[in-house]
């Protein structure tokens, strides 16, 4: 559960305004909105959850197509999954643990590359 001042539903990340943040936050908006409007008609619903199943499948194949193959297929099939997570809640948990890994990944990365470059310069 989630209180007005809570920050479980809050961005905590700052960046700096840009046209380009005004552009995505105003498309972000219009897809909540869709998103309301679909979920308000009820026989909307289903046909909206198997496009979103089929979208999302189909990004997945695609990238396990590319994963022996030179380029991001991992990457893709990471997509497809956050795909299916917009509504399906197992494959949102998915792509949770998969982003707080990839964070995990991406702070020891850094911490690798200044320690290799502090040793550089001792």
């Amino acid at each position: 559960m989630s209180t007005p001042g809570s920050t479980s539903d809050a961005v905590t990340t700052h960046r700096p305004a840009t046209a380009s943040s005004g552009v995505w936050l105003r498309f972000r908006a219009l897809l909540g909105r869709s998103r309301t409007w679909i979920h308000a008609h009820p026989r909307l619903r289903a046909p909206y959850r198997l496009l979103v199943a089929l979208a999302g499948l189909t990004v997945m194949v695609v990238g396990l197509i590319l994963v022996p193959l030179p380029g991001p297929g991992w990457l893709i099939v990471f997509v497809g999954v956050a795909v299916l997570g917009t509504e399906f809640p197992a494959a949102h948990r998915v792509t949770t643990v998969v982003r707080r890994l990839a964070h995990r990944v991406r702070l020891w990365w850094r911490a690798r590359q200044q320690r290799q470059s502090t040793r550089a310069y001792s």
